[in-house]
C-alpha cells in the first residue's frame, strides 16, 4: 500500500495512532503552557508528514483534529504555532484547502504554516541549528526514508520538546541488509548499530529479529540524548505479527509517565490486568522490551532485589522502576 493509498479509508489502526498522538499533545500542552506563558508564550505542534487532511472517507486527519481542539482552548488560541509539511504538492494543497474550511480557524493567534518539501539533510541541518520553542512533533514517514537519528535529536534538542514517530518494521526488517539503502539505515540507527544488525539478525528467528531492531533502536536513541524511549507495536490484520510501531521520546520523566499511561489506556490486550503495549513476550538478552513485557508474578521479590538497603522515597522507587516496564 502506497503513502497515496494510505489516506483512501481511516482503519482501526490508524485511529489508535492518532487517538495516541492527540491525547498526548493535549496532556503536554497542559504541562507546558503555564511555563511557557513565562517565556515566549508560545507552543507548537510540528507535523513533518502531514498528508491531505482528510481521508477519502471523509475522516479528519490529525492536523485538522488538532487545530479544532486548539480553537475551542483559550490557551491553545493564543499560543499554539502549527508547522505542517508533506513532501507531496497535492497534500499540502488538499491539506491548507482543509483548514481553511475549519470553523473559527481566522480566530488563532498564529497561522498554520504549510510547506511542501522532502524531510533531507537541509531539515536536519534546521532542526539542529534551531532553537525551538517548546514543540511536540510527530514524524510519520510511510518507510524509512526521511526518519534518521539527527530529525529526533532535532525536534527534541530544547526545554519542552518531546516527539513521536512511525517506525514501520517491516520496511526496515527488509531494508537493514540492502545495500542499495544503506545510507537510510545507518541514519536510523547510526552506523556502528548498523552494521551490528546486519551480523546478527541473519541467524535470528523472526520474533528475535524484530525484538533486537527495536532494542537497537531505543539505544541509538538513549545514546543521544533522548532519556526515555517508549514503543507501542500494532499487530498485522491476522494478529499473527507486528507491522509497525509508534515510537515516543522524552527528556522528562514527566512525559513519560503520561504517554505510558495512554499508551497503557489504548492497549488491547492485558496480561494479569497489565496492559500489553500489544508486545510480545521478549527474552533478557533485549533489556528493554523483555522489561516491558514482564507479568505482574515476581514483581515483590524483583523491588527487594532492586532496592535492597537502600532507603527511598516511594516517589523515587516508582521513578526509578517505572523506566522501562508496563504500568501495573
Amino acid at each position: 500500500m502506497g503513502r497515496a493509498k494510505f489516506f483512501d479509508e481511516r482503519t482501526d489502526q490508524s485511529e489508535v495512532k492518532a487517538r495516541i498522538v492527540q491525547k498526548y499533545f493535549y496532556a503536554w500542552a497542559k504541562v507546558i503552557i503555564p511555563s511557557a506563558k513565562l517565556r515566549d508564550k508560545k507552543i507548537a505542534y510540528i507535523d513533518l508528514y502531514a498528508g491531505p487532511g482528510r481521508y477519502k472517507d471523509g475522516s479528519a486527519s490529525t492536523p485538522l483534529m488538532i487545530l479544532e481542539r486548539a480553537v475551542e482552548d483559550p490557551d491553545l488560541k493564543s499560543m499554539l504555532v502549527t508547522l505542517f509539511n508533506d513532501a507531496d504538492k497535492n497534500h499540502t494543497s488538499s491539506l491548507q484547502a482543509e483548514i481553511d474550511k475549519l470553523k473559527g480557524i481566522e480566530t488563532l493567534t498564529y497561522k498554520p504554516q504549510i510547506s511542501c518539501g522532502e524531510v533531507d539533510a537541509d531539515a536536519e541541518k534546521y532542526f539542529n541549528e534551531t532553537k525551538l520553542i517548546p514543540s511536540f512533533s510527530f514524524v510519520d514517514p510511510f518507510g524509512y526514508k526521511g526518519l534518521s537519528l539527527k530529525i529526533v535529536n532535532g525536534v527534541i534538542k530544547d526545554w519542552g520538546c518531546d516527539c513521536v514517530f512511525f517506525f514501520n518494521y517491516n520496511r526496515i526488517n527488509a531494508g537493514i541488509s540492502n545495500s542499495a539503502v544503506k545510507a537510510h539505515m545507518d541514519a536510523l540507527f547510526g552506523e556502528e548499530r548498523a552494521e551490528t544488525l546486519r551480523k546478527l539478525l541473519p541467524e535470528k528467528a523472526p520474533n528475535k529479529r524484530e525484538e533486537l531492531v527495536l532494542e537497537e533502536l531505543a539505544q541509538a536513541i538513549k545514546a543521544m540524548g533522548g532519556k526515555y524511549v517508549l514503543p507501542f507495536r500494532f499487530k498485522n490484520a491476522q494478529g499473527t505479527r507486528t507491522s509497525h510501531s509508534l515510537i515516543f521520546v522524552s527528556k522528562h520523566f514527566k512525559g513519560y509517565e503520561v504517554m505510558k499511561d495512554i499508551m497503557a489506556k489504548e492497549s488491547s490486550v492485558r496480561d494479569q490486568g497489565v496492559p500489553s503495549f500489544t508486545y510480545s513476550p521478549a527474552d533478557a538478552s533485549t533489556p528493554l522490551l523483555f522489561s516491558l513485557a514482564r507479568p505482574f508474578d515476581g514483581l515483590k521479590d524483583e523491588l527487594l532485589g532492586s532496592f535492597s538497603k537502600r532507603t527511598l522515597s516511594m516517589q523515587q522507587v516508582y521513578e526509578f522502576h517505572s523506566i522501562d516496564t508496563r504500568p501495573m
